[in-house]
């Protein structure tokens, strides 16, 4: 019954946006809302091959040319292809490049939609800063990380709150908040209504409703999504957001994550997204990134993904056999 109120919920406000969504502006005049306001809203998609932090083969190059890029391009559509790689042991095909982790594929090739080329400036990474292109983990964050990644595959992670907020359905790894592009469903539907903002993904179905004021004031419960604030910046939306129940969807966040997010009509057909992160328990100092959002044809699909469902009992089963197995293999005393 929560997923179906939810979804009543999601399609009032977007019926209740619908008068409000503004006309395009013509002869070079900026976007606006009915009210006045700078208009951010439309179906986007922000799929990209650019990665989240840039690759060390990649160090010091902050764009491409486009001979570059289009070899860069296609050296990773055929690198993430997963119709390459053997469905059972999860190994590349023969003569091809390893892939840095193992295991079973999850899904073939066809159910993914991670984007096939380069932002359009040819960028190396979505980070923006630090001029490295890389997250400042602190080192303590990154043995931490490895050692939850070793207890995963192992099999010793078997309950419930161990597993990712994407595995329970609670959030998605590239809803955020903070967006960023991810395997399949990269898309968003941003609506307007004077004095609010909707913003709605269609990766765990996740809306936010964020209130807009001269002078915002956050509350102080603390939720999934964190407790989101926006107020106008000349043609800017900035979104302060903070009071997360517990760590994100997003690597290396925690409960004390502290977001700002930007979002700026560039032309008809692109917003610019960009976000800052601070979070002094697992980063070494601040880090923005910057994603464009172009335009793409509707509707926003129902992602059909709820707590408790059959795919998490399966991990369960999958992570206790293989816990079991490993304990009766040991040897004896």
């Amino acid at each position: 019954m929560r997923v179906i109120r939810a979804t009543a919920c999601g399609l009032l406000l977007a019926l209740a946006a619908t008068p409000a969504l503004a006309q395009s502006g013509g002869d070079g005049m900026p976007m606006r809302t009915p009210d006045g306001q700078p208009d951010i809203s439309g179906i986007f998609t922000f799929r990209t091959l650019t990665p989240l932090e840039r690759p060390a083969a990649l160090e010091g190059r902050d764009t491409l040319s486009a001979e570059e890029a289009a070899a860069f391009e296609a050296s990773e559509r055929t690198r993430l292809n997963r119709d390459l790689f053997d469905p059972e042991s999860g190994a590349p095909s023969a003569g091809y490049q390893s892939r840095e982790e193992g295991g079973v594929l999850s899904y073939n090739e066809f159910w993914y939609e991670r984007g096939i080329e380069l932002t359009s400036d040819k960028r190396t990474s979505l980070v923006t800063d630090p001029p490295s292109g890389r997250i400042p983990y602190t080192d303590e964050f990154r043995v931490e990380a490895q050692i939850r990644r070793l207890n995963v595959r192992n099999g010793f992670a078997d309950h419930y709150t161990d597993r990712t907020l994407g595995d329970r359905c609670l959030m998605g790894s590239n809803a955020g908040p903070p967006m960023r592009p991810g395997s399949y469903n990269n898309n968003v539907l941003i609506l307007q209504v004077p004095g609010y903002i909707t913003i709605t993904n269609e990766h765990i179905h996740n809306t936010r409703v964020i209130p807009i004021s001269e002078t915002p004031e956050h509350g102080d419960i603390r939720q999934w999504s964190g407790d989101s604030r926006a107020h106008w910046e000349s043609e800017t939306l900035v979104i302060a957001t903070k009071h997360f129940r517990q760590a994100t969807n997003f690597r290396g966040s925690s409960r004390d994550t502290q977001l700002v997010e930007r979002i700026t009509r560039l032309d008809p057909d692109t917003v610019m997204y960009e976000f800052t992160i601070e979070d002094p328990n697992n980063y070494t100092r601040p880090w923005s990134a910057a994603i464009p959002f172009r335009r793409t044809d509707g509707p926003i699909f129902e992602y059909a993904c709820h707590e408790g469902n059959y795919g998490m009992t399966g991990i369960m089963a999958g992570a206790r056999n293989l816990n079991t197995q490993k304990v009766t293999e040991l040897p004896k005393q």
